[in-house]
């Protein structure tokens, strides 16, 4: 506050918090009638001037141009309603829009960002108190009340317009004051159309409402019955919030994770801050329901920490506004943001990071599209979606673009994103629609046509699965068999290691769904991106994928790869099983896993179960170490697979969870494609089959270049099949290995253009 305030006395003496609460209840019976937005707010203006004893009550709301509209009064001349404006920063309801704080002066007039504007007749009042009206840490307008004398302004008078303020702030979201196509103009990026540019990072359209992916919830009631019931609630949510804290605490201290328990720690600590929490809890004692103090106060410290760069204190404000999010939902009794029935029906999914298992969190019914600020197209949250056929985009700035319930296009062919898009963008991905679906009757004419290229060689394509819920696409695609099957990912969205016979029967269900085509088992490939929650990750990896991970854990852990061995024996009863280990470095490596196979035959055979009537066992070639040991592994081996996602990033040393590497290095550089046809050709001349199953094989140029390389068997997600398909069918494979004859030893950084080039010159279709 401004000026001596020795003998000014405080405003409205009798206005505490009795009579807080009485005029917010009152408050409550005006939202609650009938009228238009602005009726409500004149009814809303005059009731606070009366209950506060103010001379004048005045609401400015936001326009186009960040201008700030007189739109109602009382005190004040009428006239000046929607013709008196002030722009952010002028004047002293411009100053509260610009710093997104309270004023309280008992002298305005000599506050030097006083502005007088005559024909509002405010002349004859001093005192002044004004609150920004704040939604989702942005502001929308203003509220104040000014008095003829001095006096001064007492911290209830103020926190009672704060929350009055939340109510308003309401009006002007829900369009009550302001049509939504102009509050869309207003030059506010948050509102404005909006296109992010970004990375692909699977492909396909999609079209639905944001949902973002943080603990949020949809306050229905601000103002509260009964302050006391409120407290009780909000001191129940905390508790409840501290245990769940503890639970974590205890979990890393018997896992002996030290950085995350000291993390976990901090945590606690501040989720016990004394100033925060008595901010909220004044905030009921105001009038407002727990949840919208809660609200409340995190609107406040956003609106004043956003601007602030110093990463300590932004890191800071991301804690104060995880812990809100988590007292949040344990106010409302909510375990996790993707559960209920409150989410749309078309669900774009906007989130700063995924894992896999949180994906599935989501109704894959609903779930339409995701937008990531951070992500790669080899993820495996990426993997998981476009086996979903869910198209993911990567935009760093989508969080801060983005709010929920947004309409929003997800292009994850070019990369980008439609946020709030315009008419003649939605007809744009109409049309771009229509021409997808061309496409899939194209693709769906071919479906029982042979995989053969035009000279009559046959491609066998296989399909990559994860999920039960995949495997109708292996009869629906045409595919031969499952090139691929990641056994890991039921594991990741269970609380607790599945037993033997919980693994047998998913894996019986999976080989009755298949209709005896074959099907090939990867073994637990966790650890990375994708710990299990019943695991301890290693302690201080600092690049997880070099660490521990896959058979590394399985052969640290024999108890567990044994069961899943177990099971997958017990399943194949009678009938073929192709188990394949991942991550394998080194032939000792694969020799140990093998022998655990082994003692589980035995085990099997002992216990009288009829053995499959195939096995065959063989490895992913992920790790450059085991090019070298060819001569080695090769007798050993029933068939290989490549992963050219890991095999790829070991290559070049380039992290594919790095979006500043993942595609720094193409694939389709010389040195990669010499690598894999010197691995076909060593196979070919030792008699063992192999395929590859990594990303390359899913992209049409790519699997052409694989083709001409020598692979015979390519293994993709779904959505790749109808491509893929109809590129060999087009293409002349002797043709192309003359062609990239001359260019393995080329020193170019990528062979795309060129491989590109083969094919439009001779009516490849990609």
């Amino acid at each position: 506050m401004s000026g001596v305030l020795g003998d000014i006395p405080a405003a409205s003496p009798g206005f505490d918090g009795a009579a807080s609460r009485r005029l917010l209840a009152r408050l409550r019976d005006v939202m609650a009638g009938s009228g238009s937005g602005q009726e409500r707010l004149d009814k809303i203006v005059t009731l606070i001037g009366m209950e506060m004893g103010a001379d004048v009550c005045s609401c400015y709301v936001m326009r186009a141009g960040e201008v700030l509209e007189l739109f109602s009064t009382l005190g004040l001349n009428q006239d000046a309603v929607h013709n008196t404006r002030l722009r952010v920063g002028e004047g002293i309801v411009g100053d509260i829009a610009g710093h997104a704080r309270p004023i309280a002066l008992d002298n305005a007039p000599s506050h030097p960002s006083f502005a007088y504007r005559p024909e509002t007749g405010e002349d004859p009042f001093l005192s002044l108190a004004g609150v920004p009206i704040l939604r989702g840490g942005k502001v929308r307008g203003v509220l104040v009340i000014q008095h003829k004398d001095r006096r001064r302004y007492t911290e209830v008078e103020v926190e009672t317009l704060q929350t009055i303020a939340m109510v308003v702030a309401e009006l002007v979201a829900q369009g009550e004051l302001v049509n939504p196509q102009e509050v869309a103009s207003t030059g506010d990026p948050a509102l404005l159309p909006a296109r992010l540019s970004g990375t692909s990072l699977a492909s396909g359209l999609a079209m639905g409402l944001a949902v973002i992916h943080r603990p949020q919830l949809t306050i229905r009631q601000m103002v509260a019955e009964d302050a006391e019931s409120e407290l009780e609630r909000l001191n129940a949510a905390i508790a409840t919030m501290h245990s769940a804290i503890d639970d974590l605490l205890n979990a890393a201290a018997l896992a002996g994770l030290s950085e995350p328990k000291d993390i976990l720690e901090t945590y606690r600590m501040f989720a016990e801050d004394r100033g925060w929490l008595s901010r909220i809890r004044e905030a009921i004692r105001v009038g407002l329901t727990a949840e919208a103090a809660v609200q409340q106060v995190q609107n406040d410290t956003r609106a004043r920490m956003s601007h602030l760069t110093d990463p300590y204190i932004r890191e800071r404000l991301l804690d104060l506004e995880d812990l809100t999010n988590r007292l949040l939902q344990h106010l409302a009794g909510r375990k996790s943001e993707a559960d209920g029935s409150t989410l749309p029906d078309e669900i774009v999914l906007v989130a700063r990071s995924l894992g896999p298992a949180e994906l599935l969190d989501y109704d894959q019914r609903r779930l339409r599209g995701v937008i990531l600020e951070e992500g790669s197209p080899s993820s495996h949250v990426c993997i998981v979606a476009r086996a979903l056929n869910i198209p993911v985009v990567q935009a760093p700035d989508a969080l801060t673009r983005i709010e929920p319930l947004d309409p929003v296009i997800v292009d994850g062919d070019h990369g980008q994103a439609f946020v709030r898009p315009a008419e003649d963008i939605q007809m744009a991905f109409a049309e771009a629609v229509a021409l997808r679906a061309r496409k899939e009757q194209m693709y769906e004419a071919i479906r029982a046509l042979p995989s053969v290229t035009r000279d009559g060689v046959p491609i066998s394509i296989q399909l990559n699965c994860g999920l039960l819920i995949d495997l109708p696409h292996l009869k629906a695609s045409g595919a031969e068999g499952i090139g691929l099957y990641r056994t890991e990912i039921p594991f990741m969205v269970r609380s607790t290691y599945p037993d033997v016979r919980a693994q047998t029967d998913l894996y019986s269900r999976i080989l009755d769904q298949t209709d005896d085509k074959p099907v090939v088992f990867r073994t637990l490939d966790v650890g990375g991106d994708k710990m299990l929650p019943y695991i301890a990750a290693s302690e201080g990896e600092e690049n997880p994928a070099l660490g521990w991970r896959a058979i590394r854990i399985g052969l640290d852990h024999p108890s567990l790869l044994r069961q899943q061995l177990r099971a997958l024996l017990r399943a194949s009863s009678g009938r073929p099983l192709s188990v394949m280990f991942p991550m394998i470095a080194e032939v000792a490596e694969f020799d140990a896993a093998r022998r655990l196979l082994d003692l589980e035959i035995a085990r099997l055979e002992g216990q009288g179960f009829e053995p499959p009537s195939r096995l065959r066992v063989g490895t992913m070639i992920e790790v450059p170490a085991l090019l070298w040991q060819l001569p080695a592994l090769l007798p050993r081996v029933d068939f290989l697979s490549v992963g050219s996602n890991d095999l790829t990033q070991y290559i070049f040393a380039s992290d594919r969870g790095n979006p500043r590497t993942s595609g720094r290095y193409d694939p389709l550089a010389p040195a990669m494609l010499s690598l894999l046809r010197r691995l076909v050709e060593a196979c070919g001349d030792a008699g063992v089959p192999v395929s590859i199953c990594g990303e390359m094989a899913g992209r049409p140029l790519d699997a052409m270049a694989l083709i001409g390389i020598g692979f015979r068997s390519l293994s993709m997600s779904p959505p790749s099949v109808g491509p893929v398909k109809t590129m060999l069918r087009s293409l002349d494979v002797a043709a192309l290995r003359q062609y990239m004859g001359g260019l393995y030893q080329r020193g170019d950084h990528s062979l795309r253009d060129k491989l590109r080039t083969f094919a439009k010159d001779h009516g490849v279709i990609i």
